[in-house]
């Protein structure tokens, strides 16, 4: 439950302007997850989210800058382990299995990262394609995740 929740939190601080974490806690029940602002404190914490100043003078959280430097941040790695089923590669697409609902949080996450290698992603249910510039970053990529995974 904590990994759905935490992958549900990467999902919602990127695709809304969430300001306190009040906010993030009623868009967590929106989407049917239970907590507290303490929890959600926590998971704040661990994620490494932080607040940035948006062009309108509003603070918003988003994943560290910092964070998306390196290969794989804490929180994609928190995100795959607990939610990837299964991946695979072909020629220069990678496709990846989640749990139910928990690709759209993957794909972001991927997308965060800013990796040059990566021209973008797709994400359903529970499917994510990375599209790759070549088929040696897919496998690199692929290679990157199974070694997570283990």
């Amino acid at each position: 439950m904590k990994s759905q929740r935490q992958a549900k939190i990467m999902e919602i601080i990127s695709n809304r302007n969430v300001e306190t974490q009040e906010q993030l806690l009623a868009a967590l029940q929106e989407e049917g997850f239970r907590g507290t602002q303490a929890t959600i404190s926590r998971d704040i914490k661990e994620l490494r989210i932080v607040k940035e100043l948006t062009s309108l003078g509003t603070y918003r959280y988003t994943t560290s800058s910092s964070e998306m430097n390196g290969s794989f941040s804490s929180k994609m790695n928190t995100i795959f382990r607990e939610c990837v089923v299964s991946f695979d590669y072909a020629q220069n697409l990678i496709v990846i299995r989640t749990l139910p609902g928990l690709a759209s949080a993957a794909a972001s996450a991927i997308d965060t990262m800013n990796l040059n290698a990566v021209v973008g992603s797709l994400a359903g249910d529970d499917t994510v394609m990375v599209v790759m510039r070549d088929t040696n970053t897919a496998a690199s990529f692929c290679g990157e995740i199974k070694n997570l995974l283990n």
